[in-house]
């Protein structure tokens, strides 16, 4: 029970600490504040403890599918924001308000990021409050996963901060961009499984050689969406994630270009 609950919460915080860490590696290359950040992390978790205790009655909506829209549209919110991130970190150096909604697109996307994570680990600790045998084993693995994922977004942060400016801002990109397209695919699959999408054959399976329930999977699956068994629709969808921050970025180039040469 120990390693189940290690694994489970690791999971959860192991998206909210990579993000995180993330936004704070790059905006330290901008000399961008942090004020923010706290906020975030308080809105945050009362946003989750506010979705967990409303979960049973969210559950009911659309037709007994409320939970999976709703994770599903805070997938879709994290990405758009992601997106609008991508366009605007390098055209706030020439401008101090988009430095300013540059920040509250952060906040949002770490307040939506820590009610939908935060809930879910509320909800399972929840689950055994009437097991007395069960809740001490499941507190311990959940604090050791919770913090085993806080090091690891602290690990990644420092790593990046050590890095020199032109090859951090490349590989944390790139990281951002597999996460981008991660948090599309989660909702697709979210989707397909109440049939809002359609169900498709599988492409591939490499479910014998790395499962999403492992530790490695767990990882996989919070920066690139990993899925052992994808179909075609989400594949597709994946790819037009990934466009759609490059797309984002390409036109963020070209403003500043533009501007450059206006000059």
């Amino acid at each position: 029970m120990i390693l189940s609950s290690v694994i489970i919460v690791l999971g959860e915080v192991l998206e909210v600490a990579i993000l995180i860490s993330l936004f704070l590696a790059l905006i330290f290359r901008f000399k961008i504040s942090y004020a923010w950040l706290i906020e975030s992390l308080i809105i945050g978790c009362m946003g989750a403890i506010f979705y967990a205790s409303y979960f049973d009655t969210v559950s009911q909506w659309f037709d007994g599918f409320g939970q999976e829209v709703v994770n599903a549209s805070i997938q879709l919110g994290i990405y758009i924001c992601l997106v609008l991130f991508n366009t605007l970190i390098y055209i706030s150096r020439h401008d101090q308000l988009i430095t300013k909604y540059l920040q509250w697109i952060m906040a949002l996307s770490i307040i939506l990021a820590i009610t939908r994570e935060g809930a879910e680990i509320f909800l399972y600790i929840s689950g055994f409050y009437s097991s007395e045998l069960l809740m001490m084993p499941v507190i311990t693995g959940s604090i050791l996963g919770g913090s085993i994922g806080l090091s690891l977004g602290i690990l990644i942060y420092y790593t990046f901060t050590n890095m020199a400016d032109r090859t951090s801002l490349y590989i944390g990109y790139s990281l951002l961009l597999f996460v981008s397209a991660g948090m599309i695919l989660q909702a697709v699959r979210l989707l397909i499984q109440i049939d809002w999408l359609p169900a498709q054959e599988i492409i591939w399976d490499v479910s014998d050689w790395l499962t999403e329930s492992s530790v490695t999977g767990r990882l996989l699956y919070t920066l690139m969406g990993y899925e052992a068994t994808p179909t075609l629709i989400e594949i597709q969808f994946y790819i037009a994630a990934i466009l759609g921050v490059l797309l984002a970025t390409g036109f963020s180039q070209y403003f500043i270009s533009k501007k450059s040469s206006g000059h």
